[in-house]
């Protein structure tokens, strides 16, 4: 048993991880004695050795503070290297610093490490919630708030979303509706580009659809659209002018007349015109002005600016319609220009109401001398068949009120009923009228008498 202490503390001392001070070695001493003289008893023994480990382990912990490396004592009792322990640590739960510096107190003063939410008496203000916390709860903030962000539109979408809006407002004419639709639409800096987008799109239309155009920048002013943005798109209109012309060749005109009403209208300022004076090379440009200025220094011409596209067609009394139609017809039969003629009819703007054209055509016809008027006025109906600008429910209502109107119309012509035979005959021919039509047409019956005594008999 000696010797095993004895190799046991060697062992110890020869790897550096503790030496057993002077009184553990008396102590052996002692031990070897007893066991020499028979004393030693398996209960003290026992004990003995439980107390040598205990201490032996004490040495151990305390010297691993200091050196990371040394090695450790299995329960055992044997030595297991520090540097082949999987762990390389004794406690790993021990919060006290292992660097040998310091005093030996926990981390923070106790207030950091896992699990712990600060030093005794720490008053925590109160934060705001992160989105991003997993524990975040978006009902229990309160109301919430939802904004529609719209993207701005740029040149080239712009254009895209403006015409369609354009050219269906030229056929409701509502705008009060397009107002509405510029509220959902971010125009952005390119505000302006509504307005010379609906000016080019009119240039190209009808004059019903620059009048829509004049009332829609009237309405706009002030709402969706500032007087400096109707500046800016009439200034780019002049710029593009020599571009509008290839397409519209009466451009500087319309745009002359464009200005003259946005003065008008109070949608430009009465001094629009005077910036460009001298400052303008362009040739159609200075045109444009020119036509505006013209316009606006006539006496009491911007009263009758709002009239300077003219009237619409549904919008015209009857009565002015007809004078129209039959103006149209009286040049045509002395110039005989069928394409004036057609010009003139889609001027207008009244296809609903081209059957009075077919009838006041036959009623000049029935009223006429010779047979001119009526292959001139066949030619006129057959190009406005084939061209489709008369369609064949407007041509029908046109002869069947010369049809029903026949018996009243003899009283000033007496021989209507021939002539209409005569002219429905030659339409016919023509592919111009249906054949029902052609049957439908009324025919006066002929009346013989047998003698001049015979007191009225009618021949059978």
């Amino acid at each position: 048993m000696a010797t095993e202490v004895e190799t046991w503390s060697t062992a110890q001392q020869h790897e550096g991880v503790f030496a057993l001070d002077g009184d553990m070695a008396g102590y052996d001493d002692d031990l070897n004695d007893c066991e020499v003289n028979g004393n030693w008893t398996p209960q003290e023994k026992a004990l003995h050795e439980a107390r040598l480990k205990a201490k032996a382990k004490r040495r151990l912990r305390k010297s691993s503070s200091r050196n990371s490396t040394s090695d450790s004592l299995s329960e055992s009792g044997e030595l297991v290297p520090g540097g082949d322990s999987p762990k390389g640590k004794v406690n790993a739960n021990d919060r006290k610093s292992r660097t040998g510096k310091g005093r030996g107190l926990p981390k923070k003063g106790g207030a950091g490490g896992k699990g712990v939410w600060g030093a005794a008496g720490m008053v925590y203000e109160v934060e705001e919630p992160d989105a991003k916390d997993p524990n975040y709860d978006e009902v229990a903030q309160g109301d919430t708030v939802y904004a529609t962000v719209v993207p701005e539109l740029d040149e080239k979408l712009l254009e895209k979303t403006v015409n369609p809006i354009v050219k269906e407002y030229f056929e409701h004419g509502d705008t009060k509706e397009v107002q509405a639709l510029l509220k959902g639409l971010n125009l952005g800096a390119h505000k302006f580009e509504f307005s010379s987008l609906a000016l080019c799109l009119s240039l190209e239309g009808k004059a019903s659809h620059r009048e829509l155009t004049s009332r829609l920048l009237s309405d706009l002013l002030g709402k969706e659209l500032s007087q400096a943005d109707m500046a800016r798109a009439f200034d780019k209109m002049l710029k593009e002018l020599p571009e509008l012309i290839l397409d519209t060749p009466e451009a500087p005109k319309m745009l002359g007349q464009f200005l003259a009403r946005a003065i008008a209208d109070h949608v430009l300022p009465m001094a629009f015109l005077d910036c460009y004076k001298g400052k303008v090379d362009c040739v159609h440009a200075r045109a444009a002005l020119d036509r505006a200025a013209v316009l606006l220094s006539m006496k009491r011409e911007i009263v009758r600016l709002d009239n300077v596209w003219g009237v619409g067609g549904g919008l015209r009394p009857v009565k002015h319609l007809v004078k129209e139609m039959i103006l149209l017809l009286k040049e045509y039969l002395v110039s005989g220009e069928v394409s004036e003629a057609e010009r003139c009819l889609k001027d207008l703007e009244v296809p609903h109401f081209h059957h009075e054209l077919v009838y006041e055509a036959i009623v000049m016809v029935l009223e006429s001398k010779g047979d001119t008027a009526i292959h001139m006025m066949m030619k006129l109906l057959q190009s406005f068949w084939k061209s489709g600008l008369i369609t064949v429910d407007q041509m029908n209502r046109g002869f069947q009120r010369v049809y029903d109107e026949l018996p009243e119309i003899c009283l000033d012509v007496p021989h209507a009923h021939s002539i209409m035979e005569t002219f429905v005959d030659l339409c016919y021919q023509e592919s111009v009228i249906t054949k029902h039509l052609r049957d439908t047409c009324p025919s006066r019956g002929r009346k013989r008498f047998v003698s001049e005594g015979d007191g009225g008999l009618v021949k059978n």
